[in-house]
């Protein structure tokens, strides 16, 4: 379907061009949220009348959401959830969690602002992108994690889940150890028997052996 932008759509083009789009992302999306018009016309006619005031809105629009930007860009919002010792989350962080989160902080947000590839699935300190307007982009920064005390180590830069691997090879080490002070078993009893008594017959033999 062919379509006329009434804003900038990333990846798409730039208010008031006329654009080839699947007939659903229109049917779903473009046309419901008034971000485009069908081609034809008509609407090319209407478009050509209200470009001006639509120009006025967009700028208006944008320059509130750099006022925005300028207030979360690189800014870090916590995000505390349960994880394995591996650090992989049960469940995930989506788009709608991070805006909620955004919003948490005094910050209005709408899910649909996350440019987020895929959900978040493991602890960390992960930079999401956020288009507060189709001008205006800013990067802000997850932290993942399961306390707030870890969340604090991961702003310093620190991997909470190194410490699960070193308190796994202290277990190994001290199994290592336990396997050589272990206490013997049947057979290891059993074997040392039956060298005693070996021993004690080849005394026996020599004592024989000196009395003839």
């Amino acid at each position: 379907m062919k379509v006329i932008l009434l804003e900038r759509i990333r990846k798409l083009g730039q208010m008031g061009e006329t654009v080839t789009v699947k007939d659903g992302f229109a049917r779903n999306f473009l046309l419901p949220q008034g971000k485009a018009l069908r081609a034809n016309e008509k609407n090319q006619a209407h478009f050509d009348n209200q470009r001006a005031e639509l120009e006025a809105r967009n700028l208006e629009l944008k320059g509130e959401a750099s006022k925005v930007g300028e207030k979360i860009a690189g800014e870090t919002f916590i995000a505390i959830r349960q994880a394995g010792d591996t650090g992989q989350l049960y469940g995930s962080v989506s788009s709608r969690d991070i805006a909620d989160t955004i919003c948490e902080n005094g910050i209005q947000v709408d899910r649909n602002q996350i440019l987020l590839n895929r959900p978040i699935k493991v602890l960390g300190v992960h930079e999401v992108l956020v288009s507060l307007h189709p001008e205006v982009e800013v990067n802000v920064n997850i932290n993942v994690a399961r306390t707030e005390e870890e969340a604090e180590r991961q702003a310093r830069g620190e991997d909470v889940t190194l410490e699960v691997e070193e308190d796994e090879e202290e277990v190994l080490s001290a199994e290592d150890v336990f396997e050589e002070g272990a206490e013997p078993t049947e057979e290891d009893e059993a074997s040392e028997d039956g060298e005693a008594a070996d021993a004690s017959a080849d005394a026996s033999d020599e004592t024989e052996e000196k009395d003839a």
